[in-house]
């Protein structure tokens, strides 16, 4: 992808006005989901025949989501007071970011979104006015709303609606950063109960990855926590509530003296506040989350010509191991939907982590990598987190988060069949999704040979493991076996399966073989 170091960034910005005045206006719109075109259609879709379902919604509150859209729309509510990099801009210059919210929550996991600028700051009038059109949604992703007041506003929601609800902008980095935690961890050899982490930044996105963290293991006690007025200690009388767990005893340090010998940093806060000095100061395979947006606490390419061993993820696009929400809140509120989950709990923030955790660790498709370009993908130090365009996140993240929620007893429709619920997510992600499916589980259901030429080849031998990993077909590799094995050890690519080499001498025979019906045709 393009980086923001060369880009033009007068074009750019012509480019993104261009793009977001192009007709129609707005990035998402509302089309009739039911037959419109004819007067009985309307009749029923409007009155007299819609007095029906109403009546029936009255008697069976529950219903609702058997004759309404409620069960697949979420409500994208911000009144924005902190917007992306933005600062307080106000709730209708947020409006395009909500809007583009909406749109990652429709191309991603297809669910409606209605985006909502509030233009209240009073935390209580601002729960009241939400409370007021939760009965029209199915979920609410609360969005861009300052700290201290967003801990406050989500806390109060969440006891007091029954639907899924979530501030993205602390618990979705939570839950990605988290993912992405559990693996660096695992390239450094380190436990995470042993992990010794400096965290810049004490907002509501800081304290909720602090938290989520303890919960898989690392000890509250090695989190060390900075925000623009220092290091947080117990001496401190300026701290929230929230802040003061991650407050520490003893004196006031600098952040260079706090970095030395951690194991992790974690940036959530400005710019260029990391030097390769204080990285130098850190343990042995450091892990260096640098997510601040859109100049990183650290530069990537000054990160790893400072350490060979740094382990690293940012906030961008345009450097490997991106910590982007959008890897979970559109499955999220998937599987939160789908079971008609009272809440996002604990349980199932942790069921999204360790499956986007698990997800990277597998063979990439071969289509993740065409989107990004890219000829090689395998886990390690540049690749611990998934892409955004792997289409196995859907499945994935939406059951485990769904199975979560049913599991702890906040789910008022359970799924009986997991089977056919990842074919319903499947069949989400449009038409075409759908026919490669159907020919892939027909292959499955009666597997055949498949002769691969020029198979050291990196696309045939990318095939390769696809039929045999998914076992489309029982693929048979010819070259020279020597060069084969070699690209393959090369590639990350590991299958046990037949490779011929036609010019060897074991294969004289076939070859006269070979030659004699050649000649005879």
């Amino acid at each position: 992808m393009m980086s923001n170091t060369n880009r033009d960034e007068i074009n750019f910005k012509k480019a993104a006005l261009d793009y977001h005045k192009a007709e129609p206006k707005g990035k998402i719109e509302v089309v009739p989901s039911k037959p419109h075109s004819s007067q009985r259609d309307l009749s029923l879709a409007y009155s007299p025949g819609v007095a029906i379902p109403c009546l029936e919604i009255e008697k069976y509150p529950e219903t609702v989501y058997d004759y309404t859209g409620k069960g697949n729309l979420v409500a994208v509510i911000s009144n924005g007071t902190a917007v992306l990099g933005l600062g307080d801009i106000g709730a209708e210059a947020s409006k395009p970011v909500m809007e583009g919210k909406g749109l990652l929550f429709k191309i991603f996991a297809d669910i409606n979104v209605f985006d909502i600028e509030i233009d209240e700051r009073d935390p209580d009038k601002f729960i009241d006015i939400v409370k007021g059109i939760a009965p029209t949604f199915g979920g609410i992703n609360l969005e861009d709303i300052k700290a201290p007041e967003a801990f406050y506003i989500e806390q109060r929601l969440k006891e007091e609606l029954k639907i899924p609800l979530m501030h993205d902008d602390q618990h979705g980095t939570a839950i990605i950063s988290s993912a992405a935690l559990i693996n660096a961890s695992d390239l450094a050899g380190k436990q995470l109960s042993d992990l010794r982490i400096l965290i810049s930044g004490a907002g509501s996105a800081a304290i909720a990855c602090a938290n989520l963290y303890v919960l898989l293991g690392v000890k509250e006690e090695n989190i060390t926590m900075f925000d623009k007025d220092g290091m947080l200690i117990q001496s401190r009388t300026d701290l929230l509530d929230l802040q003061k767990r991650y407050a520490r005893a003893g004196e006031q340090k600098t952040l260079t003296e706090a970095i030395k010998g951690t194991d992790m940093f974690l940036g959530l806060s400005i710019g260029n506040v990391l030097t390769p000095e204080m990285l130098l100061t850190m343990a042995n395979d450091p892990i260096v989350f640098a997510m601040a947006n859109p100049t990183p606490e650290i530069d990537y390419n000054v990160a790893i010509n400072t350490r060979k061993d740094v382990i690293l993820a940012t906030g961008r696009s345009d450097y490997p191991n991106q910590v982007n929400n959008v890897l979970g809140f559109p499955y999220i509120f998937r599987g939160a939907l789908d079971v008609q989950a009272t809440g996002i709990n604990e349980a199932m923030k942790l069921a999204a982590v360790k499956a986007i955790a698990d997800l990277a660790k597998e063979p990439v498709p071969e289509a993740v990598m065409l989107a990004y370009n890219i000829k090689n993908l395998n886990f390690g130090r540049e690749y611990f987190i998934p892409k955004p365009f792997d289409n196995r996140l859907i499945t994935r993240v939406s059951k485990a988060v769904a199975k979560a929620a049913m599991d702890s007893g906040i789910a008022r429709k359970p799924i009986d069949d997991f089977e056919t619920y990842e074919n319903q997510l499947l069949d989400r992600m449009g038409r075409d999704e759908k026919l490669i499916r159907i020919m892939q589980n027909r292959a499955r259901s009666n597997p055949k040979r498949v002769t691969l030429g020029n198979a050291e080849e990196y696309n045939v031998l990318k095939a390769a493991q696809i039929l045999y990993e998914e076992g489309i077909a029982y693929p048979i590799l010819l070259g020279e076996e020597k060069y084969i094995r070699k690209q393959m050890k090369k590639f990350g690519i590991e299958i046990d399966v037949p490779i011929i080499d036609p010019a060897s001498e074991e294969q004289e025979d076939k070859r006269k073989e070979y030659r004699q019906t050649l000649w005879t045709l």
